[in-house]
């Protein structure tokens, strides 16, 4: 057991008063157990902003107008805090003693509640990264430290840009998941969800990031039914001085795609108080290297349920390779007669890594003003811009090619409500692009289709008919002569006639048949206000809010219309509205002693063309002792369809892929006369197996096929919706030096959002018996294929258990781990689509640190383990391998040059990786930093 040490603070205090306010307290604090002084120390004025840190030599300087008597409360990290109190000018020589904390779990948080209140005691499960455990920890930055944390599956989809999620439903573009600076959304609104942290804090300015798992919908509305995370920066009043970060990076090492690579990164930060009423910072940061390469070549062709090509599968002419565009077996196939046989053809392709540059960066900048009228009310404007170049996917995979995102944002924040009202604008530029259409488009630049599978035909023809030759009735070998064939003058990658023909068509906002070029400027205005009436109403905390959020929507064309366009063409090129509104009360008592704390809250939120909808949630927090706390929570939430989701009207190659809203697709009748793709494919398997082994014509074997064909009974799109229970338990053991967190949920789906392939004929209605025209239609590809945004049938309740310690079991190392289970439990009905869950059945974290093994110096290990899962998405499906890596790290503090050297490895043994089909593989990431930190607060 942890000996119990003591923390003599010696507040060498002389108080030098001047002729005016404010006056100064000056002192020293040392750490008596230590017989050293003790920096980084907190002093602050209760009820007051005024305070200081002590600096490298135990010194500190407090500037304050509070009038006498008041209170200090001094604190350090690893410390419990406490209270001393000054009466009198001149007073000096004072000891406090501070019991040793070197288990942190006794932390303010904010964001479960919307008020400050104790981790111990939240009313749901949180989690919390802080400073500390940023700086020890082996991930290269803070927002891949979250890779580690209780429950959250992190998916990379580009170097620096991952997507966390948390308890299950995991994607590429999670918009279940919200994510927060200071309490202001960071959404890019076209894409619909973050752009990771393009325009987050930095390294130097990040202070501590709070996550909850799960749904907390009740009391931030939006879409936060899946979790949130609020990344809190430094405040410019308590975190003074010029700070700069540098970073070295090398990745692909033994990289069969691609030789090593370096990694850079800079940061600066520069802040400054001018008086005790107004303060600013400014940060700036780039980053700059070569991102991880998807190259994944597995063929999809027979998992998505084709069966046509089986005789010939090791030569398969309508292979759809994961990470090949512009052979989609949905829209770039055509069923052939061949040699008397249907054989499925689909066009040739390019790899992603023909298409795409693999040259990826960050370069953003903010800055803020802030402003204290007096000790309890502060305002402040922040403005955010960031540049980002990388490669993430939606549907497909897409490259952001300097997409550009801007942020204002003012907060006013008082002791009794706070305001916020904040302008995001987003702009991907001229040089994004979608993988797939410019596959697709420089295929046919090079040859239209018909033309191409004609000639095709004749390959394979005078080929398999050629009697000299080794391919004479070879099929297989004939089908391999007749791609060439067709493939003769394809533009090839590396020379100057494919490079003119991809430039041109990036640059063209036409993904039909032309272009690829992904045009978004979107915007949205939103506003929130919260009012707390404890002073009012002091027998229960009572706090009400609301918000309203108004997207600003500019039509490309391409991703986007003016659904006003379709009864008035003049409106095709003007700009167009969404809104949303919410508002919330929520009620907190504490009883039996305070031992029992209830919590019970319930919002109500408006979107535009939907419904209001009701969240209410109810919580109890059971505090036997201090140590030990017990949770209980019950909450109702929804998910309202994103701009994406809602309004897409994109023509992608042979696939439109539209919003689930009436306006957008009513008039095409796309729900109401289409039939299931996967009842397409089997009609088509059907009919050719007929014509190939059971000898019937063509027309015969459609006649008996086509009640295979089922029309779809899905209808436009509807609000998500989620019940979840919750239990859990967080305590204090073994002298406080084991803390136990462990959780329980249960949630149950129901209207989930996804995407439905539908097919449907080009003229004629399907009805609801067979229809041999629409049949015949849909065997010759006489079609319109569309994926619609709607709802699943299926009602879907999983559940999951999550489990972490934190032990401190000799001097200062200190033994983390976590582990969570995460499982479906039910799905009702059998749909045309199932819920992705796209999540690992266990995902697990070890790590072992000390913050000082020796002098100046400290270390972490860590393990990260997750287990193979089934992967779901409109790009790919399939299994996604487990992995486990190990992390390590080593910092080196100089306190005389105010620095911190830290070496560092993200998978030591290069243990080469995915996280979700179609996605990249990562490998080891090998890093050295240095920072310059003249804050005494580093």
């Amino acid at each position: 057991m942890q000996r119990l040490t003591f923390l003599t603070l010696s507040l060498l205090a002389a108080f030098v008063v001047r002729a005016q306010d404010p006056f100064i307290i000056t002192g020293k604090i040392y750490d008596s157990s230590a017989h050293a002084v003790l920096a980084s120390a907190s002093i602050k004025v209760k009820g007051a902003s005024a305070g200081t840190v002590s600096a490298e030599d135990g010194s500190f300087r407090l500037k304050t107008a509070q009038k006498l008597p008041l209170t200090l409360v001094v604190s350090s990290i690893g410390y419990k805090p406490q209270e001393f109190q000054v009466t009198q000018n001149g007073t000096d020589g004072i000891a406090i003693n501070l019991n040793t904390r070197t288990v942190l779990v006794d932390q303010v948080v904010v964001t479960a509640s919307r008020v400050s209140e104790s981790i111990l005691r939240s009313p749901v499960t949180i989690e919390k990264l802080d400073v500390q455990s940023i700086k020890a920890s082996p991930a290269p930055t803070f927002y891949d430290a979250l890779t580690n944390v209780k429950g959250v599956q992190m998916t990379t989809l580009s170097l620096g840009y991952q997507v966390p999620n948390t308890r299950g439903f995991a994607g590429t573009t999670n918009s279940r998941f919200l994510q927060m600076v200071d309490g202001v959304d960071n959404i890019s609104p076209g894409i619909g969800a973050p752009v990771a942290n393009a325009v987050g804090p930095s390294e130097l300015d990040i202070e501590s990031v709070e996550l909850i798992p799960g749904a907390a919908s009740a009391i931030y509305g939006l879409n936060a039914i899946n979790g949130i995370a609020n990344l809190k920066t430094k405040s410019p009043f308590q975190y003074e001085g010029l700070s700069v970060y540098l970073k070295q990076g090398v990745n692909h090492i033994n990289d069969p795609d691609h030789g090593a690579a370096l990694y850079s990164e800079y940061a600066i930060r520069w802040a400054k108080t001018l008086s005790p009423k107004f303060a600013f910072k400014v940060n700036a940061a780039h980053s700059q290297g070569i991102d991880w390469i998807a190259n994944n070549r597995h063929d999809q062709y027979f998992d998505v349920g084709n069966k046509t090509n089986a005789s010939v599968a090791g030569v398969n002419p309508g292979a759809d390779l994961i990470n090949r565009y512009g052979d989609e077996y949905n829209s770039d196939m055509k069923t052939l007669t061949l040699a008397g046989k249907k054989y499925d053809v689909s066009r040739t392709g390019y790899l992603e890594k023909d298409l795409t540059d693999y040259a990826v960066s960050n370069s953003k900048v903010d800055a803020s003003l802030h402003y204290k009228p007096n000790g309890s009310t502060q305002l402040s404007y922040t403005y955010r811009t960031g540049w980002v170049t990388n490669n993430y996917q939606r549907g497909n995979r897409v490259r952001l090619d300097g997409e550009h995102i801007q942020q204002h944002a003012f907060d006013l924040k008082a002791r009794d409500f706070s305001v916020k009202a904040y302008y995001t604008l987003e702009n991907t530029g001229n040089n994004s692009f979608n993988f797939r259409p410019l596959g697709e488009n420089i295929d046919m630049a090079f040859k239209k289709s018909p033309q191409w599978w004609n000639d095709y035909t004749t390959g394979f023809n005078n080929a398999y008919n050629n009697t000299g030759a080794s391919t004479f009735h070879d099929v297989n070998t004939s089908l391999t002569t007749a791609r060439d064939f067709a493939d003769a003058g394809r533009y090839q990658p590396g020379t100057k006639a494919f490079d003119s023909v991809r430039n041109r068509i990036i640059h063209t906002n036409n993904w039909d048949t032309v272009g690829a070029q992904m045009l978004l400027k979107s915007a949205f205005v939103h506003a929130e206000g919260q009012y707390d009436w404890s002073r009012l109403i002091p027998f229960v905390q009572i706090l009400t809010g609301a918000n309203y959020r108004n997207y600003i929507v500019t039509p490309d064309g391409n991703n986007y219309v003016n659904p006003g366009a379709w009864n008035d063409a003049k409106l095709a090129h003007d700009k167009f509205h969404y809104y949303t509104w919410g508002a919330f009360v929520q009620a907190t008592k504490q009883l039996v002693d305070e031992k029992l704390k209830l919590t019970a809250s319930v919002r109500v939120d408006k979107t535009q063309y939907f419904d209001p909808k009701w969240n209410p949630r109810v919580a109890l927090v059971y505090s036997p002792a201090v140590q030990h706390n017990f949770r209980l929570s019950f909450q109702n939430g929804y998910r309202f369809p994103t701009l994406f989701e809602g309004f897409a009207y994109v023509n992608n190659g042979g696939v439109r892929r539209l919003g689930g809203l009436p306006l957008i697709s009513n008039h095409l009748q796309a729900f109401e006369n289409s039939y299931i793709n996967s009842s397409v494919t089997a009609f088509k398997n059907a009919v050719n197996a007929d014509q190939n082994t059971g000898g019937l014509n063509q027309n015969a074997a459609i006649e008996k096929e086509a009640g295979l064909l089922t029309p779809s009974t899905y209808n436009y799109i509807q609000p998500e919706h989620i019940n979840s229970f919750e239990a859990g338990y967080k305590g204090m053991w073994l002298d406080n030096t084991l803390f136990v967190d462990v959780d329980y949920y249960f949630s149950a789906y129901d209207h989930f959002i996804g995407q439905l392939d539908i097919t449907q004929p080009r003229t004629g209605t399907i009805g609801s018996t067979v229809n041999l025209n629409t049949a015949t239609q849909i065997y010759n590809g006489t079609v319109t294929k569309y994926k619609m945004w709607t709802n699943s049938k299926s009602r879907v309740t999983n559940q999951g258990v999550e489990v972490g310690v934190k032990y401190n079991f000799f001097k200062k190392f200190i033994l983390t781990g976590n582990a969570s289970y995460a499982a479906i439990v039910s799905s009702e009905s059998t749909d045309a689509f199932t819920p992705a869950f796209n999540t690992p059945s266990w995902i697990t974290n070890v790590s072992i640190g000390n913050r000082e093994i020796l002098p100046n110096t400290g270390f972490t290990v860590g393990w990260h383990w997750q287990s193979k899962f089934y992967w779901n998405s409109p790009l790919a499906a399939g299994e996604v391998p487990g992995y486990g890596t190990v992390d390590a790290q080593v910092n080196y503090r100089l306190p005389k040059l105010f620095s911190t050297l830290k070496l560092g490895t993200t998978d030591l043994f290069n243990t080469r990786y995915f996280q979700y089909l179609g996605g990249p593989t990562i490998g080891a990431f090998y890093y050295f930093t240095i920072v310059f930190d003249t804050n005494p607060r580093r």
